[in-house]
């Protein structure tokens, strides 16, 4: 065997094992090929991974396992099956059946002991399976990457694999050609390396090396009539009672194996961990760094300590932070009390439309309608833990559809639009919906991009368009259902919603809550914000339009792009407020700034309306000092508030404008390195991570003044985990009970809490380490800077520090002019920074939600690559 790249010459190991599958005459021995770490470890193993390739690649697949393990102290044998890789060539075709014995003689022959955790990918995760489900009594875990174990009979199997199997194709594609196995390797994200390509296409050179490939790709039980289709049933039946801990990490954009395939994986084990690589495809090993994930779920599961044959252990419990013991009153409560009493026949829900009157429903209506609809959906057999994603816009069907979900006791799941049409295509595929209800745009949207689940449309559709969208209802529809009088109560500590993040950090991640953290969250912004009852709440922000309901407030979404936060106008604002008397508003900072550019159009009407606003919210991004002086100016009854938040915890602390012009006041700079927040919310705690020279955060929590670190925070209404991304949920999780947030920041004196960027943006220069929201804050306030942009450019530790600042007035990106690099440079000198370049561009990219967190790290590539002189591309 030639040299490897990634692999140590000793692990290369062969054997004479005994065939007893049947497939091959009787006292038939075959020598195999396999990888095996264990003349490395320095002491006793903790146990054995045993690591099955699929087709057609071989044990080299699995190097980084091995190279994880040694360091680790596990024991990683990664086979060659037979007719594979360097194992022999049998001359006998070879079954699933055949193949799961295959392996059984194998480990017998190679002897190993102790905990065995079978990990598998593509076939090879078949195969693993078939010895995990026969073999309970050594395993101590079960590992899955990419594969499949069902063929729904009323699905085809994937396209590629029925042209591999297609007359005329087979023989030319898998054996006589190179074809079937050049495909493979072309799907690697990003291309595999010449030299791993190499390595991958050594051991089938010829027609005679790639028999194997060909007899496993003629194997696929296509269906029931198929001679390996009774050993594939066995094996998925069987595995339903496996409790040994199961990881599943999954590459999306796979041809073959869809997330159809890692559903069905989840429903027949149920306890299993799962994480998606976003951006990985079918070879997920190659795309991603499964073999850390794999070694960290290891430990975190402890096994390989007491697992064996036993149930799998939940992880290390965090320290009690009381969550399981806060009072739970089911969200929609509020709704029927107030349904039911004086306030029935008020309004609870409006919307505006572009022209015309506002379409409103009363407290009892809205209760009737939730229970109709909630009646529709049972009758469609949709009810506790079915995944519902939610692809309508703010207003009054979309309250309508949430509470009618959360009463039946099913997972609603709530996207941006605003994503885009990818970032929403991930979005939904990730959260695995039982079905779809959206407007005719998102049902197209569903069949163009092949979402799963069923589909139920907002609007009535003509017949030839409904079939075309495979729609089984409409929302009226729904509402034609008899509702009963009973509402059950759900289950507490049941998943009750996947709400997406905004994607300004990265792919949007679906962040689930209990119905216990959703009362939560209501029972925070309550008692913070004072919202309930009689409050009249004009919402410009999601979330509180879902929670409007279950604080008995009265709601109304403003006439606006709801994907395009900086689309509200002042007039739609006011005519918002007027329609319901609102008292309450919400606004992200884009949308106030759009406000204030369109509020000399108010008229007499519109300015009474916002005179009578007692309370304005906005939250989001940072807010600056002036931003706040011009809208109170526009609200002048208003106390302005800046809650900080998250999708992971909605609120965290509260600030109002007398508050943050205190704390500008005591700082001595006057300015505040960041923005300042206030102080922990009610039920809520905060602390920070200190920072190291390097800008990780990597100290012990604590709450010292002037610390600069990565701010933690733990309430009864923190999320319970982000879906299918356990690796992230453990990185989150791993100081319990404290969620790490990823926002930097420190406390002041009065133990304020300041918030200063996201820690992937902090800038290491050879003068030390660098937040950046302080600096923007000081550059915005320069004359003609609209926003702006501090970001560190070239290796760590030597970063330079470049700001880019949106000026409004430029065409076309290019170093600032004499006298505002100047002034930039002036101002950042007075907080201690050395500029190394001052650019001018005419936009900087924003997150959808709220139109204004910076994605400081797309402008910094672009930043180096503008700078050195290369093609930028459009920032």
């Amino acid at each position: 065997m030639v040299a490897l790249p990634g692999v140590d010459p000793s692990w290369s190991a062969r054997i004479d094992v005994p065939s007893t599958s049947g497939a091959d005459a009787p006292g038939t021995t075959h020598r195999w090929h396999y990888l095996d770490n264990g003349p490395d470890l320095t002491g006793p193993a903790k146990g054995t991974l045993l690591c099955v390739h699929g087709n057609p690649t071989w044990s080299y697949l699995w190097r980084s396992y091995l190279a994880a393990g040694r360091d680790a102290g596990w024991r990683v044998i990664a086979v060659d099956q037979l007719d594979m890789g360097y194992s022999d060539r049998t001359g006998v075709f070879r079954r699933l059946a055949h193949r799961i014995t295959d392996l059984e003689d194998f480990v017998a022959a190679v002897g190993v002991s102790g905990p065995v955790v079978t990990v598998g990918h593509d076939w090879g995760g078949v195969v693993s399976l078939g010895f995990a489900d026969r073999n309970r009594d050594s395993l101590a875990g079960v590992i899955l990457t990419n594969t499949a174990i069902h063929q729904d009979g009323d699905r085809p199997i994937p396209a590629p694999l029925r042209l591999a199997l297609a007359p005329g194709v087979h023989r030319l594609g898998t054996r006589t050609s190179t074809a079937f196995l050049d495909v493979t390797l072309g799907l690697a994200r990003p291309a595999l390396d010449r030299d791993v390509r190499r390595a991958f296409r050594a051991p089938y050179r010829s027609v005679a090396d790639r028999r194997g490939i060909a007899n496993f790709v003629s194997d696929i039980p296509a269906d029931p009539s198929h001679p390996s289709y009774p050993a594939l049933t066995a094996t998925a039946e069987g595995i339903r009672s496996i409790d040994a801990p199961v990881l599943m990490m999954w590459g999306p954009h796979d041809p073959i194996f869809s997330d159809t395939y890692l559903e069905d994986l989840a429903g027949r084990l149920p306890h299993a961990d799962v994480h998606r690589f976003e951006h990985a495809g079918h070879l997920v090993q190659e795309d991603a760094d499964t073999a850390s994930t794999a070694m960290e779920w290891l430990a975190a599961r402890s096994v390989g300590a007491g697992t064996v044959g036993g149930a799998a252990p939940t992880s290390a419990p965090a320290a009690d932070t009381g969550r399981s013991t806060v009072p739970f009153t089911p969200l929609g409560r509020r709704l029927a009390d107030l349904a039911d009493g004086p306030e029935g026949a008020t309004t609870a829900v409006a919307e505006m439309t572009p022209a015309g009157p506002p379409r409103m429903l009363s407290w009892r209506q809205l209760d009737d309608d939730v229970a109709a609809v909630a009646a529709g959906l049972t009758a469609l057999g949709y009810g506790p833990g079915t995944r519902v994603s939610l692809l309508v816009p703010p207003g009054v069907d979309l309250t309508v559809l949430i509470y009618a979900c959360l009463r039946v006791g099913a997972v609603i799941v709530v996207a941006d639009a605003g994503l885009g049409a990818r970032g929403l295509s991930r979005a939904v595929k990730g959260s695995a919906p039982d079905v779809v209800i959206g407007v005719e745009r998102a049902l197209l949207a569903a069949r163009a991009f092949r979402w799963p689940g069923r589909r139920i449309s907002v609007g009535s559709l003509a017949p030839a368009k409904r079939r075309a969208l495979d729609v089984e209802a409409s929302l009226g529809d729904l509402r034609a259902a008899h509702p009963t009088t009973d509402v059950p109560v759900p289950d507490a500590d049941a998943d009750a919603a996947i709400l997406f993040t905004s994607g300004s950090t990265g792919p949007a991640k679906g962040v689930v809550y209990t119905h216990r953290q959703l009362s939560a969250m209501r029972d925070a912004v309550e008692r913070t914000l004072g919202l309930g009852p009689g409050t009249a709440l004009v919402a410009g922000f999601a979330p509180f339009a879902l929670l409007g309901p279950a604080l008995g407030a009265t709601s109304v979404t403003p006439a606006m792009d709801v994907t395009a936060p900086r689309t509200l106008t002042a007039g739609a604002l006011a005519a918002a407020a007027a329609a319901v008397g609102a008292t309450v508003v919400f606004a992200s900072p884009a949308a106030l700034r759009n406000v204030l550019a369109t509020s000399s159009d108010l008229d007499a009407d519109g300015r009474r309306a916002l005179g009578r606003i007692t309370l304005l919210l906005s939250a989001g991004a940072p807010i600056p000092l002036p931003l706040l002086e011009a809208v109170q100016a526009l609200v002048p009854a208003a106390a302005l508030h800046t809650p900080y938040g998250m999708t992971e915890s909605l609120l965290v602390a509260d600030i109002d404008l007398d508050g943050i012009r205190a704390a500008a006041a005591s700082d001595a700079e006057g300015v505040g390195n960041g923005v300042c927040v206030g102080l922990p919310v009610h039920g809520a705690r905060a602390v920070v991570s200190p920072l190291d020279g390097a800008g990780a955060a990597t100290g012990a929590p604590a709450t010292t003044p002037g610390v600069t670190g990565e701010i933690l925070v733990d309430a009864p209404h923190v999320k319970d985990r982000y879906f299918r991304l356990w690796r992230t949920q453990q990185g989150a999780a791993r100081t319990g009970p404290w969620h790490r947030t990823g926002d930097v920041g420190h406390f002041d004196a009065e133990g304020r809490l300041w918030v200063e960027g996201r820690l992937g943006h902090v800038i290491t220069s050879a003068a030390g380490v660098l937040t950046p929201v302080g600096l923007e804050q000081a550059l915005e306030a320069l004359d003609g800077v609209r926003l702006a942009a501090v970001v560190g450019v070239g290796p760590a530790g030597t970063q330079a520090v470049v700001a880019v600042l949106e000026t409004g007035t430029t065409r076309r990106p290019h170093l600032a002019d004499a006298p505002l690099a100047a002034a930039a440079r002036t101002a950042a000198r007075g907080r201690g920074v050395d500029l190394a370049a001052v650019v001018a561009v005419p936009a900087l990219p924003v997150d959808v939600r709220h139109n204004a967190k910076i994605d400081r790290a797309r402008i910094a590539a672009w930043s180096g690559r503008f700078l050195s002189g290369g093609r930028a591309g459009s920032l």
